[in-house]
């Protein structure tokens, strides 16, 4: 049953998320003031503590006004480690990358803000997680209007616990989100609360014309977009990336760590040059996003040398080609081997946009067809990236 307390919580949360603006509609407004996100992390939470280790915050071990503030905070919340640890597991500080989270409230509703769903709308939902933002969808549409998809038996299993206890008859599919759902096909929207690397087409195909897909793409943990494309009569979707997204990868696309020495994979380079421009300029996320658009594949390692000395590598396993940096007196040199540059490539993209006057992320428009997936800036050709389909 929910904390009896809870309403105020409730309440204060949608007061925010109105101050903030990504709550417009009086719809959401009451969806938010009824959905008790607090039953949608159990058994408990991981918080981040130092030396990148996790704390566990259970319900039974919190007090109840120390347990609700958490609940509602403006954050989001690890509620599983490397794919089946959770907080009642142990009441020591453990180790580990999280794999299911409830995302912070700030995300959730602006994206579903972002759908412009109607009462009468169809959607499906790729990575229920939790099932908080399941359980905002069903408040507003009916669960019957709602398909959920979660690939992990357990993560499902607990959101359905949840859902039940939220008084929602409704049940998670379990299985890899990728594939979709097509049962009820085609939907009036659909939502992803994972990254992909480009948003699959059997998306795009189980979406009605007219209806809107919704996803973060790219493959860092950072540097992502968020895009919306609508379906077109003829089977294509377009639209454009709105704003900034940070997901969890999907399981089935998530890239797995480079293992061994890094400085015996970049032993043997073809060239050493000067970098035009700084490999530091892909901490920032708009640069880290053009730089996946540039080269999809690739992965940026951050790393310390044994003399202390920071280290940044570009690697291309697909393509066998890296990119190894180091700073020196009188600025950073590149070693670039196999049989694709990949600064050089990185750097014209680069260049390009910051001759464009660096344009933001919602400037970035996305074409997707069932062959290839085309994004753009303006009109200039360096600013323009083509991803066929295999």
């Amino acid at each position: 049953m929910p904390v009896p307390d809870s309403a105020p919580h409730r309440r204060a949360l949608a007061d925010r998320l109105e101050t903030a603006g990504v709550l417009t509609s009086p719809q959401w407004r009451s969806a938010v003031e009824a959905v008790a996100r607090e039953l949608f992390l159990h058994p408990g939470v991981f918080v981040p503590a130092e030396q990148g280790r996790w704390r566990p915050v259970t319900m039974l071990g919190t007090g109840t006004q120390d347990w609700l503030e958490l609940a509602y905070s403006d954050q989001s919340l690890a509620t599983q480690l490397d794919g089946f640890r959770t907080a009642d597991q142990t009441a020591d500080l453990v180790t580990g990358v999280p794999t299911s989270s409830s995302t912070t409230p700030l995300t959730v509703v602006g994206m579903i803000e972002d759908l412009e769903l109607d009462d009468a709308h169809t959607v499906l939902e790729i990575g229920t997680g939790t099932g908080y933002s399941t359980a905002l969808m069903c408040h507003r549409l009916g669960e019957d209007s709602v398909t959920t998809i979660e690939v992990d038996p357990q993560v499902a299993a607990r959101a359905d616990a949840a859902l039940e206890e939220a008084g929602f008859s409704t049940w998670t599919v379990t299985g890899d989100g990728l594939l979709g759902h097509p049962a009820r096909a085609p939907y009036d929207r659909v939502i992803a609360t994972c990254a992909v690397r480009r948003i699959p087409y059997t998306w795009v195909r189980q979406t009605k014309p007219g209806g809107v897909v919704l996803a973060t793409v790219g493959s860092w943990p950072y540097g992502t977009g968020l895009a919306k494309v609508t379906v077109n009569e003829d089977g294509s979707a377009e639209g454009r990336i709105i704003g900034r997204s940070s997901f969890m990868q999907a399981r089935s696309q998530a890239t797995k760590p480079l293992a061994g020495d890094l400085s015996a994979r970049t032993a043997y380079a073809d060239t050493e040059r000067p970098a035009k421009v700084p490999p530091t300029l892909l901490d920032e996320w708009m640069p880290a996003f053009l730089t996946q658009l540039a080269a999809p594949g690739a992965q940026f390692v951050r790393a310390t040398g044994s003399d202390g000395a920071r280290l940044l590598y570009l690697f291309d396993p697909d393509r066998e080609s890296f990119a190894a940096f180091t700073q020196g007196p009188a600025g950073w040199t590149v070693r670039q081997g196999g049989p694709v540059a990949l600064w050089d490539k990185m750097e014209r993209t680069l260049t390009a946009w910051q001759d464009a006057g660096q344009p933001d992320i919602s400037a970035v428009r996305l074409h997707i067809t069932n062959r290839a997936h085309t994004y753009w800036i303006g009109e200039k050709p360096l600013l323009r990236w083509e991803h066929r389909l295999a």
